[in-house]
């Protein structure tokens, strides 16, 4: 049914062997079990991408090449338009226009598209001893999610020793009050007398921490039953040298509002699908604070998280600075709460985007680094280009567009609907599958993937505008919202 949350998945009698009980995150949203014959399809399908194995430098230049070709046969086809269009703003604005509104995104949607499907993720392999863990938790006035969070930790699939360290950043409601009557020996509460924000909560618990593996969780975040064996799993399999491992993030209130509804496929769709490209090629930009696992000595040495808006970013840009890696558990999956309004979407996006100029200006260095992602890192460095040209360009083109005038909405804006509709297949085939071998089952929102599709960017544009804006003109940082 359309409006429906996308992830639903349903508890089942378990056979004496099968998997602990699991807490539900949300009323309606179920755990199913794998049928065999899935299991099957996964074995077959890992037999034969141990036969055909190609480097990561030799996919990282097919996508390269599939991405240009497919730009200069768009460019080819559009000339007359360009030439028309440039005899009327001139050949400046025209590059300009063009390049931010279809060139560029034509360019990116290629290296995503190609990159999808070169993809071949090795198999996660649990060894039969995981390694302790401390869990942070920063807590400010998460009264109503706090102890759904704790359960899914405490039920989790994990032999592991784990200890979990919540910290109250001040909080004016109950949330102390229910963490204390969680009667647990791994829980430990550390009480700040003010809210301080969340890095310096985050540092107070990495003080306090006794384990090396560090796994931040967002206070309103619940984890799928086996996310920590998962995301261990996944930083023990990396290459040597991965300093961080980001989870997976899906939407736990997406029937909240439409706006829930969009982010449900922003976080399914776009999100998921930027971070497994670039952990592809071995540098995901960004371990993001609502789930994600570090090294305690590396982010000590980093300094631990710096008092700004985009902490987890600038920690990460700091890792990636020093050489470091960080790797994507595509499967570690977790159900977080997303913004419900779009005031409280806005605050976050412009957070999310002064965390980038954050990141720059505190690790100029990264650009200096000389790896096979650094082209990710200047990819984002565009993003004020294509945001403007978007809500200038683009939109108004559209709007002409509709009442007969296609001077702007040319053949390079055209030839973008079905790349975008092929990327979109292949991104959903991809991602669908790997939650139904987690045993989730992808229910429909169609009212939320209409709503993605044609307005996403025009709400998530002018929160970024706004964010590079503060950010260069230092107005006053504030954290709003997650």
């Amino acid at each position: 049914m359309a409006g429906m949350n996308m992830l639903e998945t349903r508890t089942e009698k378990e056979s004496n062997q099968n998997m602990a009980a699991t807490l539900h995150p949300q009323k309606g949203i179920t755990f199913v079990k794998p049928e065999a014959a899935t299991k099957e399809k996964i074995n077959e399908r890992n037999q034969t991408d141990k036969k055909i194995y190609i480097p990561v430098y030799s996919k990282f230049l097919i996508a390269q090449l599939g991405a240009l070709l497919w730009v200069l046969f768009s460019i080819w086809i559009a000339l007359p338009w360009i030439d028309s269009l440039a005899d009327i703003f001139g050949w400046v604005l025209t590059i300009f226009a063009i390049g931010g509104m279809a060139i560029v995104p034509g360019y990116i949607s290629g290296i995503i598209i190609f990159s999808i499907l070169l993809d071949r993720r090795p198999p996660v392999k649990i060894p039969g001893e995981l390694p302790a863990l401390s869990i942070l938790i920063a807590a400010y006035n998460e009264e109503n999610a706090i102890e759904d969070t704790l359960k899914s930790i405490l039920t989790q699939d994990y032999s592991g020793s784990i200890e979990i360290i919540v910290i109250d950043d001040g909080s004016t409601d109950q949330t102390t009050n229910i963490i204390e009557t969680i009667t647990d020996p791994r829980i430990q509460l550390i009480k700040q007398k003010k809210n301080q924000g969340k890095a310096s909560a985050l540092n107070a618990g990495l003080a306090v921490a006794s384990y090396d593996l560090i796994i931040t969780v967002d206070a309103d975040t619940f984890l799928y039953k086996d996310a920590l064996k998962y995301i261990v799993g996944r930083y023990l399999g990396d290459p040597e040298g991965t300093a961080a491992v980001a989870g997976a993030i899906a939407v736990r209130n997406s029937r909240k509002s439409w706006v829930t509804r969009v982010q449900e496929w922003d976080y399914f769709h776009g999100i998921a699908v930027v971070k497994r490209v670039q952990s592809l090629y071995q540098g995901t930009l960004v371990a993001q604070g609502a789930f994600s696992l570090y090294q305690r000595d590396l982010v000590k040495e980093m300094g631990g998280w710096a008092p700004c808006v985009g902490e987890d970013i600038v920690l990460s840009w700091g890792l990636l600075k020093q050489g470091y890696r960080i790797g994507y558990a595509e499967n570690a999956i977790v159900f977080t709460n997303v913004p419900e309004t779009y005031k409280q979407l806005f605050q976050q996006r412009q957070r999310w985007a002064r965390g980038m100029f954050e990141a720059i200006r505190a690790h100029p260095g990264i650009f200096l680094k000389r790896r096979i992602t650094l082209q990710f890192v200047f990819m984002n460095m565009l993003f004020p280009w294509l945001d403007i040209s978007y809500l200038l360009f683009f939109i108004p083109g559209i709007i002409a567009a509709c009442f007969g005038f296609f001077l702007l909405a040319g053949p390079i804006t055209l030839l973008l609907l079905p790349l975008a509709a092929l990327n979109n297949v292949v991104i959903f085939s991809v991602q669908s599958t790997m939650f139904k071998e987690r045993g989730i089952h992808i229910r429909k929102n169609l009212r939320g993937m209409f709503l993605y599709v044609f307005l996403s960017q025009l709400l998530m544009s002018p929160a970024s505008l706004a964010g590079y804006g503060s950010e260069l003109l230092s107005l006053r940082k504030k954290w709003g919202t997650k």
